[in-house]
C-alpha cells in the first residue's frame, strides 16, 4: 500500500488515468489491513457484502460532481454507520443504528466509501489509545509506542494508508494528539460546524467530530463536504462567509502568532520533543512568522476544569444506563474516571461555569491582533509500557496543550512539522476563536509547504498543495487620507469600531489631492491621474470585517470607497472622490498629504 498515493488528489488522478479502480483499491486495502492486524486498528472492517452497496452507488455518480468519488475513509466507532454496530469500544454497550450520522451520510453522498469502524479509548475517554478491550492501538511508526487517543484507530488507519482520511471525535484533544503521533493533519473544527447527530458523545456540550488527513488540502475538502447546519443537533451552528471554503488556500504575508513562554512550556522529560519544537519555531521565523508570548495560565486553568471539574458528569450521562447497571463492563481506568461523574451537585457546575467564563475572557483577549496561537500538540510521546505504568498521570500530561480548547470554544488544526532524532513524528497545533477554521487551515498549509514531510508513515511525498493566495478574513485594510487620519476629527469612527493603525505609507505617484468645499470637518478628494499625479501620504487602518459595512454606509457623497494603488504596487480599499466634485475645490497635491496641507494653513 505504501506505493499508492492515498491522498484525495492522488486517488483522483489514479482513477482518472485508469491506473486504479475503487474495487481494486479496496482489495489492496483489505490485504494491507490484515497485515497490520496486530496493531488493533479496526473494531469492524466492512466485508465485501457490506461494501457492495457503496461500490454500486458509484456507478450512478459523476466523479466531476462528487468530490470524494471512490475515496475510502474510516470511522471512529462512536460514530454511526447504518447497519454496522457502534460499540464505543464497549461490546456490552453496542447497538446497531438504522441511519448513519449526518456527517457520514454527507461524505457517502459525495462518493466516499466507508471502510470500517476503528478502535478507540473506550467511550472516548483518554488521549492515548490503550484503554480498549480490543487491545491497545499501536503507533504507525513504532508499535511499542502509543498511537494517541481516543481516536486511535482512525489516525493509524490513515497513517498506514488504509484510508485516505478518517473521522474522529475530540473533547480534550482526541483529534489532535493522534495526528501528532502519526504524522498527520488533525482538524478539530469549531464546535457545531460538523453535525453531532449520530455521534455518541463523551461530553455533549463540548464534543465535535474531527478529520484526520495527510494535508490541509484534504482536510479542507472533507470539511467542505461534511459541514452543514443540522436543526436536529442542539449545538449545531451555521458557518460564516469569512470561514467558507472560498477562504482556504495559502496564507500570505507576515504572520503574528502567539506562543507560550519558556517558563510555561512542559515537555515532561522529552528532550527530543523540546528540540523539535524549538527547531520548528526557528524555521517558521525564517518563513515570516513573528512570535508574541502570551500568558498560558488561564488556558491551563481552563484545561484542568475538564477532568477536575463537574464536566465529568457529562461522561457519566453518556454511558447510562451501563455505568449504573453493569459498571464492571466498563474498562477499569475509564470506569474510575466516569463513575464519580454522578456525584457533582448543580452548584459545582455553576461555580465552574462562572470561573470558566472569566478564564475565557482572559485567554481570548490575548489573541486579539494575533493570527493564531501556536503550541506543541503534545509535550511527550510515551511508549505503551510507560502509559500503562501511569495511565492517569501520563494521560493528563498528554492533554496539557489540548484540554482547554473546547471549553474555550476554539478551533484548532494539528500540523506535523518535524521528525525527531529518534525517528518519531512531532507536530504543533494552531488555534483560534471559533469559526476561524479556514484561516487556521490556510496557515497550516503554509507550514506544510515550508516544512515538508511525507504522508503519514508511508514515506511518500505529499502531492502539490494549494497555492491560492489568501489573507486575513477577520479584518479589511482601509486607506484613509483626510479627516479619518490619526488624531483628526473623524478618526473616532475607526477607533470606535476597533480599527487599528497598521501603516503610514504613500500612494503610487498617480493621484491628485483636492481640498473639497464645505465643512467642518474639512475633507480631501483623491483623484486618479495617471499622467500628472503624485505620491500622497496616507494611512492604512485594519478594520474589523464585521464593522466595515457600517463604516462605509456613513461616507457622504462625493466620497466613496474604491481600490487605491500604493507605492509598493499593491492595492487596498480606500477613499476616492467623484471627479465632478473638484470643480470648485483647491488642489493641494503639491503638499504631499492632508496633514502637510493643514500644517501649512496654521
Amino acid at each position: 500500500m505504501t506505493s499508492i498515493d492515498m491522498s484525495i488528489r492522488g486517488l483522483q488522478a489514479a482513477y482518472a488515468s485508469g491506473e486504479l479502480t475503487p474495487e481494486g483499491l479496496l482489495q489492496k486495502i483489505r490485504l494491507a489491513a490484515e497485515s497490520h492486524a496486530q496493531r488493533n486498528i479496526f473494531i469492524h472492517l466492512l466485508t465485501d457484502d457490506e461494501l457492495a452497496p457503496y461500490l454500486a452507488a458509484l456507478a450512478g455518480k459523476d466523479p466531476d460532481e462528487h468530490p470524494l468519488w471512490g475515496i475510502p475513509f474510516a470511522i471512529k466507532d462512536n460514530i454511526d454507520l447504518a447497519g454496522i454496530p457502534t460499540t464505543a469500544a464497549c461490546p456490552q454497550f453496542a447497538y446497531t443504528p438504522e441511519h448513519s450520522a449526518q456527517v457520514v451520510a454527507r461524505l457517502i453522498d459525495a462518493g466516499a466509501i466507508p471502510l470500517g469502524k476503528t478502535n478507540l479509548d473506550q467511550f472516548a475517554t483518554g488521549l492515548n489509545g490503550t484503554r480498549s478491550p480490543y487491545g491497545p492501538c499501536k503507533n504507525s511508526f513504532d508499535p511499542a509506542y502509543i498511537s494517541g487517543g481516543s481516536s486511535a484507530g482512525s489516525s493509524v488507519a490513515v497513517a498506514l494508508a488504509l484510508a485516505s482520511f478518517s473521522l474522529g471525535t475530540d473533547t480534550a484533544g482526541s483529534g489532535r494528539v493522534p495526528a501528532c503521533f502519526n504524522n498527520l493533519v488533525g482538524l478539530k473544527p469549531s464546535i457545531g460546524l460538523l453535525s453531532a447527530s449520530g455521534m455518541l458523545p463523551a461530553c455533549r456540550s463540548l464534543d465535535c467530530m474531527t478529520v484526520f488527513a495527510y494535508n490541509c488540502d484534504d482536510a479542507d475538502t472533507v470539511l467542505s463536504v461534511a459541514e452543514g447546519f443540522d436543526a436536529n443537533d442542539g449545538y449545531s451552528r451555521p458557518n460564516t462567509y469569512a470561514n467558507s471554503k472560498r477562504h482556504y488556500g495559502l496564507r500570505q504575508g507576515p504572520l503574528k502568532v502567539g506562543v507560550i513562554p519558556e517558563s510555561q512550556l512542559q515537555f515532561f522529560g522529552s528532550d527530543s520533543y523540546q528540540k523539535a519544537y524549538r527547531e520548528t519555531l526557528k524555521a517558521l521565523q525564517e518563513d515570516g512568522f513573528s512570535f508574541v508570548e502570551i500568558d498560558y495560565a488561564p488556558f491551563d486553568e481552563a484545561a484542568r476544569l475538564l477532568y477536575e471539574g463537574p464536566w465529568v458528569a457529562e461522561r457519566y450521562l453518556a454511558t447510562l444506563p451501563l455505568i449504573e447497571e453493569d459498571p464492571q463492563a466498563v474498562f477499569p481506568v475509564v470506569r474510575d474516571i466516569i463513575a464519580p461523574g454522578g456525584k457533582p451537585p448543580a452548584t459545582a457546575l455553576f461555580k465552574a461555569e462562572y470561573r470558566l467564563h472569566e478564564l475565557k475572557q482572559a485567554a481570548l483577549a490575548q489573541l486579539k491582533g494575533l493570527d493564531c496561537l501556536l503550541t506543541p500538540t503534545a509535550g511527550r510521546h510515551f511508549s505503551i509500557a510507560e502509559m500503562l505504568e501511569e495511565p492517569v498521570l501520563r494521560n493528563s500530561q498528554l492533554g496539557y496543550y489540548t484540554n482547554f480548547m473546547n471549553l474555550l470554544d476554539m478551533a484548532a488544526v494539528a500540523v506535523p512539522t518535524a521528525m525527531t532524532e529518534t525517528g518519531m513524528p512531532f507536530g504543533i497545533t494552531l488555534a483560534g476563536p471559533a469559526l476561524q477554521d479556514r484561516a487556521l487551515l490556510s496557515i497550516g498549509n503554509r507550514i506544510q509547504q515550508a516544512l515538508p514531510l511525507p504522508m503519514g508513515a508511508t514515506g511518500l511525498a505529499q502531492p502539490a498543495l494549494s497555492t491560492t493566495p489568501v489573507g486575513n478574513t477577520d479584518s479589511i485594510d482601509l486607506l484613509v487620507c483626510g479627516a479619518h487620519l490619526d488624531g483628526l476629527p473623524l478618526n473616532w469612527q475607526l477607533r470606535e469600531r476597533g480599527a487599528t493603525l497598521k501603516q503610514v505609507t504613500r500612494t503610487a505617484p498617480v493621484y491628485r489631492m483636492y481640498a473639497l468645499a464645505g465643512g467642518p470637518p474639512h475633507r480631501p478628494g483623491l483623484i486618479l491621474d495617471e499622467e500628472h499625479g503624485a505620491a500622497i501620504e496616507v494611512e492604512i487602518w485594519s478594520v474589523p470585517a464585521a464593522e466595515f459595512g457600517s463604516f462605509v454606509a456613513r461616507i457622504p457623497a462625493p466620497l466613496g470607497i474604491g481600490k487605491v494603488r500604493l507605492d509598493d504596487g499593491s492595492a487596498v480599499c480606500g477613499f476616492i472622490c467623484e471627479p465632478h466634485a473638484i470643480g470648485d475645490a483647491e488642489e493641494i497635491t503639491a503638499f504631499g498629504g492632508w496633514k502637510h496641507w493643514m500644517a501649512a494653513r496654521l
